[in-house]
């Protein structure tokens, strides 16, 4: 796996326009979907520089990340996310962290998104199985598409010694203890946009606390 997605990496970056580089040290792991009411779209995943952010475009669902971004202890992890087409499958996207072996078969990490549908949810991942962190709730603070299909939410996620806080759009929606499957949050930070979604990721950083 980890050849076939240098493959793909080194494939968009030879095709990619002057004005559209792939990120310089960034990689992408793809998750295919093998439901049919549900199917990925053809072509392939592009996640290129785009103004002073990324530009993700997604047939398949994919996390994308660079392996010198790595944080430990407290911390603020941003992101603005505009969703440039909404294709009414409520497909997610958003920020993951505490990652670790992303390129292999034994992934791990924790995300947290936004969908369509006003809803969020956090979830930690591993391997090729999930884990319910915060179920999908509905929120105020979640943007959705407006008439033109785009809508822009911008996520936050600060992590303390003993608790993290998930922020959308400046309000705090949920602050959950640092244990069980939310207890890892030291790694790799990154990005996730589920299959079927075409993202604009602006202000995508980290803080230190």
């Amino acid at each position: 796996m980890k050849h076939f997605v240098g493959f793909v990496l080194a494939a968009l970056l030879a095709l990619a326009p002057a004005f559209a580089q792939a990120p310089k040290g960034w990689k992408m792991h793809t998750d295919h979907s093998s439901e049919a009411s549900d199917p990925d779209a053809p072509g392939a995943n592009k996640f290129v520089v785009s103004g002073s952010g990324f530009h993700a475009t997604n047939p398949m669902a994919a996390i994308y990340w660079n392996p010198a971004n790595t944080i430990t202890g407290n911390y603020t992890l941003k992101g603005t996310f505009k969703l440039i087409k909404s294709t009414g499958y409520d497909e997610y996207y958003g920020l993951i962290f505490g990652g670790n072996a992303l390129e292999g078969a034994g992934q791990s990490y924790l995300y947290f998104m936004v969908t369509d549908d006003g809803t969020y949810l956090i979830k930690r991942r591993d391997g090729s199985s999930t884990q319910g962190v915060s179920p999908k709730t509905p929120s105020a603070a979640v943007k959705k598409p407006g008439a033109d299909g785009t809508a822009t939410n911008a996520l936050e996620v600060r992590v303390t010694a003993d608790k993290i806080a998930f922020v959308i759009n400046g309000t705090v929606v949920t602050t959950l203890p640092k244990s069980g499957a939310a207890a890892k949050t030291d790694g790799i930070y990154g990005i996730r946009i589920n299959h079927q979604l075409d993202v604009q990721i602006d202000g995508f950083g980290m803080m230190k606390m």
